[in-house]
Parts: structure tokens; sequence; C-alpha cells
């Protein structure tokens, strides 16, 4: 990426939109405000609104996995014959406090970053937006108090062509479409942690020397009971509105 191009977004990074108030997030990273308006915790009020986020999503090649492998009878046998792919599967693990919190909704912000790669087609990479933006919401139901996990994932071929996850948001919002819980991290230049940078037009918009975007925007990022890992610790996860 040309040195204008990181200019670019680096003096667009600006306001913390998420540093209006201080939420008590067990397992934040130090120094992290989540993006909690202290009127929707007031709002919130009873117990059945308040979710401690424990632990946020990780970064970079640390949110990369191996999918599990399981055998089974097919009428072509096995195609792929190379090194294990790796997906990116994002997770976050959170309390609730409710005997029973009737929906959650956590919508997740991802960006990738294309010159972390893993597809040996260096030079095809080249020609992609310098970031790739996806977004998902995944809405839990009828959720028993107590220690739960949400996540969503990308398959291998986004990870190969499009790279590893370099900033992440997670906001969480109840029943009544309030927000009770959320932060961001980033390790790109230019864009904050702990600010909403998917809303800011001047980081989103933002623009390459020759006038293409820095962030395309697009689709695939799903959520985890429609891959493989589903059959990972299912116990975690709640049942998934539809």
């Amino acid at each position: 990426m040309n040195k204008i191009a990181v200019v670019t977004i680096a003096a667009l990074a600006a306001g913390s939109l998420f540093a209006q108030t201080r939420v008590n997030t067990r397992g934040a990273r130090r120094g992290a405000q989540p993006a909690v308006p202290a009127e929707d915790i007031a709002a919130a009020g009873a117990k059945a609104d308040r979710v401690t986020v424990d632990q946020y999503p990780k970064l970079g090649s640390q949110s990369t996995l191996v999918a599990p492998n399981l055998g089974g009878g097919t009428t072509i046998g096995q195609c792929w014959t190379g090194k294990p792919r790796k997906w990116i599967v994002l997770e976050a693990k959170y309390t609730t406090e409710s005997r029973c919190t009737e929906q959650l909704a956590f919508t997740w912000h991802v960006i990738l970053d294309t010159k972390t790669c893993t597809n040996k087609d260096k030079e095809g990479a080249s020609k992609l937006a310098p970031y790739s933006y996806f977004t998902q919401t995944v809405t839990y139901q009828n959720i028993p108090k107590g220690s739960h996990a949400a996540s969503v994932c990308l398959h291998p071929s986004y990870l190969e062509r499009y790279g590893e996850p370099k900033a992440i948001g997670l906001v969480v919002m109840n029943s009544d479409g309030k927000v009770i819980a959320g932060d961001s991290f980033s390790e790109i230049k230019g864009i904050a942690a702990h600010t909403q940078f998917w809303e800011e037009p001047k980081i989103m918009e933002a623009k390459q020397e020759n006038g293409e975007p820095m962030i395309e925007r697009r689709q695939g990022l799903q959520d985890r009971s429609k891959t493989i890992w589903a059959l990972v610790n299912p116990n975690d996860y709640e049942m998934v509105a539809q």
C-alpha cells in the first residue's frame, strides 16, 4: 500500500466514539472503553439486560484455526491433498445475569488486511483493495443465566485471498434495540481501537491515490452454526433466532 494511502486513513481516524463512557468489561484489553452510552446502561437497569463481555475476539493469525476433520463416506473420495486449510474464527465470551434473557443481537464488523493473505498469488492479491470489510448480525434467544459464547466465521478461501482480520468491532444489543455492550480493536494504522470505525465515512470511503477504494465491502461472514464449527462446543452457543 502506498504512503499516501496510509496517510489518508491515518488522518481520518480521529474521534473515539466508543470512548464516551467507561463500562465494566472483564477481560477487555487494558484501557478499553466499550461503546455503551451511560444512558443506555441506566435505561437497561434490569438484570435481564446486563451483559458482560469477558473475552473479545483475537486479531491476526490468532483468529485462524484448522477445522475439525470428520471422516465419512463419499462417492468421489477426498479432493484436497495439500496442507490443512485455516478458517477465520472470531469468538467472544459473555456472561448474562438474568435467569433467562429473551434476546441478544451481536453485530460484528471485521476488516481484513489484503497484504496478509495466504494465497501464493501475491500479484493477484495486489490488484485487490488494500482492505476488505465484512459485517454480520447474529441474534441469540432464550439465553439462560451464565457464561456463553458468540461467534462468526469466514471460510478458508477468504483468508487465502483477502487476508487476516486486523480490525474487529463487536456491538451487543438487547431486545429493545439498545446497545448494552461492545468494543473494537485494531492493528491498522489510522483506524483507532475503541471507535466505531464502521460508521466513519472518512475511513470507510477513503480512496487510494489512483481513486480506487481503500476498503472494499464484501459478503461472506457466517454465523458459526452454519459452518463445520457448529460441532465444536455446541453447548456454549444458544439458539439462533430465525
